[in-house]
């Protein structure tokens, strides 16, 4: 495994999915941002889901995704909801 999975929430499979999609460093996931890094994931893998989601946020944040705050859990609900 890689330096992504010693991120919180980024497993094996979802290492594998994001460097699927062309990211392969912590920097590159920041720069995407988990927004657009969902999306990418979700071209290739229509079963991602809204936990994936908050999982790449919670990464990002160096969180488990259960962790982030209930503003941001909305916010990426909204999101999730325009974009399923």
């Amino acid at each position: 495994m890689g330096e992504l999975s010693t991120l919180p929430n980024i497993a094996k499979k979802m290492e594998e999915q994001l460097n699927q999609v062309g990211i392969m460093t912590i920097q590159q996931l920041q720069e995407t941002g988990s927004r657009e890094a969902w999306l990418k994931i979700k071209a290739m893998d229509p079963s991602a889901c809204y936990n994936r989601l908050c999982a790449l946020e919670g990464a990002l944040q160096k969180v488990r995704w259960h962790n982030l705050p209930p503003e941001i859990k909305a916010d990426l609900k909204e999101f999730y909801t325009l974009h399923k």
